[in-house]
């Protein structure tokens, strides 16, 4: 019983993200064109997407300190009803040719992801110890779903009201109700640690020092911020290049299929090859984004990059999430999870902010080599940590 309730609970959390997932990608796939619509200048197309990535950084730490005294379905409900209030005010921005209307909507869906972020964490909770990295896993992909549907509904919603792009937004708020009514279903058992877990918790520096943590948050956000910025940039160079909106769809489905897919089956791979190991592939996967990159400006060289990508963010995301689970105890999840987003939120809402600007004065391809140093670091980090835990067996 104890078994059917927490799969029947992961499968809940999994069709959540789903719809979280289908209401970030459709705007991750029109908002800067939306934005390039009614911005002053081309510097402030990606403002819409910046604006979420902010509504997410600024949500996190109350969204994680709200959840603990309320419990995770008020939270998580409360989030997607605040993603439908933002797809209303964005469908009033464009109806009213209003770049801020439109942006403090996408800054209500930034809110809504600062909720829905939780979700792997909360399929942690309702996880025992061997399915743990199965059921994170699982939850994540439920963005398959979304890869199909973000898209399609960006594009369809497109032309089929006056101004563009108004319908898309309206089809973001059922989607969010939707959600909505879904978590209502939501039942996270009180963990049977928290009765016995005696040890005092310990301060966030204390926690954050960590290698582990230090290296998990590092992982998540490097993979985050190449990701965000890679993909917010995608839509205004593939416009630039002569691509049009259905084909622009298509990479954008691919990319977060790629994002998404591999999900099925990142937690056996982190339980057979170690999650650090997983993390340092994800490294190697960006890294061929990039050099796909730059072998043209044709749909299949955007394609095939923006696939790697996809898969690249997966295993490092998925990996960093894994590996911080590792690092806290249950009276001290809340501030090390809330301080793991917020800083992962933050680096997002940089990427999605600078993705205009840098694409606007130095192009696409160059935009991508500036990763590789980042890159490099993050896979010295990977390495780092994995050879401290092997001197440290060893000396054992």
């Amino acid at each position: 019983m104890l078994g059917q309730t927490m799969h029947r609970q992961v499968a809940l959390l999994s069709a959540a993200q789903a719809l979280f997932q289908t209401v970030s990608v459709l705007v991750m796939t029109i908002g800067a064109l939306a934005g390039s619509i009614l911005a002053p200048s081309p510097e402030w197309a990606t403002a819409p997407i910046a604006a979420m990535f902010l509504g997410t950084a600024v949500g996190t730490v109350p969204a994680s300190a709200w959840m603990s005294r309320v419990g995770r379905r008020t939270g998580f409900v409360a989030g997607a009803l605040l993603g439908t209030v933002g797809g209303l005010l964005a469908a009033a921005g464009m109806i009213f040719s209003s770049l801020l209307l439109l942006c403090l909507g996408t800054f209500l869906v930034g809110t809504y992801q600062s909720f829905a972020q939780f979700y792997r964490f909360a399929a942690s909770e309702v996880a025992e110890d061997a399915f743990r990295p199965r059921a994170i896993s699982l939850v994540l992909a439920g963005g398959v779903v979304a890869a199909l549907a973000g898209p399609t509904l960006a594009r369809l919603g497109g032309e089929l009201m006056v101004p563009t792009y108004t319908a898309s937004f309206i089809m973001l708020a059922v989607v969010s109700l939707l959600a909505a009514i879904l978590l209502l279903g939501l039942r996270i058992p009180a963990s049977s640690k928290v009765g016995t877990d005696t040890s005092p918790s310990r301060g966030l520096l204390e926690i954050m020092r960590q290698p582990t943590y230090l290296v998990a948050l590092f992982g998540a956000a490097s993979g985050y911020g190449i990701m965000i910025l890679a993909m917010t940039a995608t839509p205004l160079a593939m416009v630039h290049h002569q691509h049009g909106l259905g084909e622009t769809a298509t990479v954008i489905q691919l990319h977060v299929l790629g994002m998404f897919l591999p999900s099925f089956f990142t937690g056996s791979l982190i339980a057979r090859f170690g999650v650090l190991r997983v993390m340092f592939a994800g490294v190697l996967l960006l890294a061929g984004h990039v050099l796909l990159s730059l072998s043209g400006t044709g749909f299949y060289s955007f394609a095939s990059a923006l696939v790697l990508l996809g898969v690249g963010w997966n295993f490092l995301y998925v990996g960093g999430t894994n590996l911080l689970t590792r690092t806290y105890s249950t009276a001290e999840k809340a501030k090390a999870q809330a301080a793991n987003d917020l800083t992962i939120f933050v680096v997002g809402l940089l990427a999605s902010l600078s993705a205009g600007a840098l694409h606007n004065a130095i192009g696409w391809q160059t935009m991508n080599i500036w990763l590789l140093p980042w890159l490099l670091a993050t896979a010295g980090a990977v390495l780092w940590l994995e050879r401290s835990a092997s001197a440290r067996v060893s000396a054992g």
